[in-house]
């Protein structure tokens, strides 16, 4: 592969790039998950995209070598199963993630969780899942085993697609963020039988994952992450827009007013796993938008 070409089409800059038709892009993502692209090049790619953006040809191109090298997952019979990313950890307020995958789990739905935390700056969600008693999976029969008699299972993205996970942890060596920590958001574990959170921080991205999970004919949840967590903001809640394989339907509109919900900016692990079981024992109150959020992925896993 000419990787100098590729540079030279996306390298531009964000007014003068050209994006990479579909299967140029799915090449280009799969030399990169197999860890075959030089350093040098490999870093020019990767600012570049960053710089210039995924436009929906590649995002379905960087998906299609990754749906290929992503490792599936056994999912017990009856409801889908709800993939929750978990990719940043909390900074300012308590993570309410796994309150949550805690609710779906009681109704019956399997849920996995799956990422990887290499945030200095944020509490890590698998430190906090660990004090609450889910413990990090380390293969994928382990957390099938979990998913069957638990209904809640916690994976490393190591254990489903290494390549993904070597390319996320270049993020504290180049400073910023890659396509590799968008393309997380949509992957999946057990095709046919998932409803994937896709929770984006940006604006621009409900757009382009919208455009996206129309075209995958996904089932899914999308929405505006919290801390660019997979949970509504107990605050304000966003738009859940729902899709059933592939027909989009707006479960909640956005509530533009801020709510009254009062969430401790306390977010240590101590501290944020005693206000997830207060919420989930019933001594502390669960804010409606994560209310709501549980009941449009419990919708969609019964779809």
């Amino acid at each position: 592969m000419k990787y100098a070409q590729i540079i030279k089409e996306i390298g531009r800059g964000a007014k003068g790039a050209r994006p990479i038709p579909k299967q140029q892009a799915e090449s280009l993502f799969a030399a990169i998950l197999d860890g075959i692209v030089p350093d040098m090049e490999l870093g020019a790619i990767l600012l570049s995209l960053r710089i210039k953006g995924e436009d929906l040809d590649e995002l379905s191109g960087f998906k299609a070598a990754l749906d290929s090298r992503c490792r599936q997952i056994l999912v017990p019979a009856g409801p889908r199963c709800v993939v929750l990313p978990t990719y940043n950890g909390a900074r300012k307020q308590a993570n309410l993630m796994p309150v949550i995958a805690a609710l779906l789990a009681r109704q019956g739905i399997p849920v996995l969780i799956q990422g990887r935390h290499d945030f200095d700056a944020r509490v890590s969600p698998f430190e906090l899942l660990a004090a609450l008693d889910v413990p990090l999976c380390s293969t994928l029969s382990e957390a099938a085993q979990r998913l069957q008699s638990k209904h809640l299972a916690c994976l490393p993205l190591e254990a489903l697609c290494p390549g993904l996970d070597r390319l996320l942890a270049l993020r504290p060596r180049l400073g910023v963020r890659n396509s590799g920590h968008t393309i997380a958001k949509l992957l999946d574990p057990a095709p046919g039988r998932s409803v994937r959170v896709v929770a984006v921080t940006h604006p621009e991205y409900l757009t382009l994952m919208e455009q996206f999970l129309i075209q995958e004919s996904a089932t899914a949840l999308l929405m505006r992450g919290t801390e660019g967590e997979a949970y509504a903001s107990p605050r304000r809640r966003p738009r859940l827009l729902g899709f059933r394989r592939g027909v989009s339907v707006e479960l909640f509109d956005q509530v533009s007013a801020e709510a009254e919900a009062i969430v401790s900016e306390e977010c240590s692990v101590e501290n944020n796993a005693a206000i997830v079981r207060a919420m989930l024992d019933g001594s502390a109150p669960i804010p409606q938008p994560i209310l709501d959020q549980v009941s449009a992925l419990a919708t969609l896993a019964h779809s």
